[in-house]
């Protein structure tokens, strides 16, 4: 078993996908949600008590050139950390960096941001996750059997797929180091990981390349599922993200934002302090909140929207702390922990593939997210519905 894996992911739910993972495979798993400056003083007790790292950053969300600085300050960081006499690359440190499987995010500037700041000569990028349906065959992008530029991702507001040709889409990659190859199965990635040599390459991509990863370097033991007492109905905070998100019925007051709020109209204060009235009026404290408006799109009213529900969630928050947040929708997740201040975190569960459950340290809350796209899996795992 490698002695430190270090994951540095380009948003928090792919982060909790890996950290899931992880935990499936019966590994010791720490998640930190950080910017490159406030991890400094995370990182050597996280390494310490763990055998995988999950770095949870935002820089899918930042300017090309701010991703560079981030990951730059992340990954030097991490190198000056692992130098003698704490052990160095070759005692066992190695990288893996995540990325999105439908090739959104900075890919080819963060990749070569890492190869120069640590003893990587280049990197083999994957981002293909056939268990999903998403491959690359004869170097065209498919999800399902469409090219992804004939899907839904040719409208991305920030990374649209215009080209469905891994060539075309990373023009720059091979000169830079980064190659790519057709993955049709997870055969395929298992094969490509195991031709690679891990101290000079660095891997990158989906969740199918860090699966066959670590089934290349240890076998899978069990995993120490957290105990749980009691129902978590009793305090719970469930936050649908998305609008495209469809409240699930738990028998717990659906608060939908108000039609003047998400058109800014109103200030979201008058929300929050309603939102608080009702919490205190249930014997259980929980409530559901939701977006049920689709009339407004772009990356300001999305920016808009989760930074509205950052703020009201830390009021609830405040009011009474729950023993349950559920997050549907990354962004949503990574404004709602970065308002509280959450950023350390003990991976519990894995309810289903994206789908993790994580103990904010410091705190008596579980945090449980998932990407908008991915199904819930069986929540009464956690809810104790039954």
């Amino acid at each position: 078993m490698m002695k430190n894996i270090i994951v540095i992911a380009d948003d928090i739910t792919g982060a909790a996908e890996i950290a899931g993972i992880a935990f499936k495979h019966g590994l010791q798993v720490r998640l930190l949600c950080c910017s490159a400056p406030s991890v400094a003083g995370s990182l050597g007790s996280a390494t310490n008590a763990a055998e995988v790292t999950v770095l949870a950053t935002d820089t899918r969300g930042m300017t090309e050139q701010e991703a560079v600085a981030e990951t730059h300050h992340l990954t030097k960081l991490i190198t000056s950390f692992f130098t003698p006499p704490l052990g160095g690359w070759g005692a066992g440190v190695v990288l893996f960096k995540k990325t999105d499987s439908a090739l959104r995010g900075h890919v080819v500037a963060e990749l070569e941001a890492i190869i120069a700041d640590t003893p990587y000569e280049r990197a083999l990028y994957i981002p293909a996750n056939p268990s999903k349906g998403r491959t690359i065959r004869n170097g065209i992008y498919y999800v399902g059997d469409r090219p992804i530029s004939d899907t839904d991702f040719s409208f991305d507001p920030e990374f649209p797929a215009t080209t469905s040709s891994m060539a075309d889409r990373f023009a720059h990659g091979e000169e830079k180091g980064i190659c790519w190859c057709d993955a049709t199965s997870m055969e395929d990635i298992r094969r490509a990981v195991a031709a690679t040599d891990l101290s000079t390459t660095l891997l990158a991509g989906a969740a199918d390349l860090f699966t066959a990863f670590l089934s290349s370097i240890s076998s899978p033991r069990p995993s120490e599922t957290s105990k749980r007492e009691g129902t978590k109905l009793s305090s719970l905070l469930f936050v649908c993200g998305s609008t495209q998100s469809k409240p699930l019925d738990l028998g717990i007051p659906i608060c939908p934002m108000p039609l003047e709020v998400y058109d800014q109209q109103a200030d979201a204060e008058a929300w929050a302090a309603a939102l608080t009235e009702e919490q205190n009026r249930q014997p259980s404290h929980s409530l559901m909140l939701t977006i049920p408006h689709h009339h407004r799109t772009g990356k300001e009213i999305a920016i808009y929207l989760r930074t509205v529900m950052g703020k009201v969630v830390q009021q609830l928050v405040e009011n009474h702390p729950p023993k349950e947040l559920i997050i549907e929708g990354g962004a949503t997740a990574w404004q709602i922990l970065q308002q509280l201040g959450w950023k350390n975190f003990n991976i519990t569960d894995e309810i289903a593939p994206g789908v993790v459950r994580m103990h904010a340290i410091g705190t008596d809350t579980y945090v449980t997210m998932k990407p908008g796209s991915y199904p819930w899996g069986d929540l009464n795992k956690i809810l104790s519905l039954d």
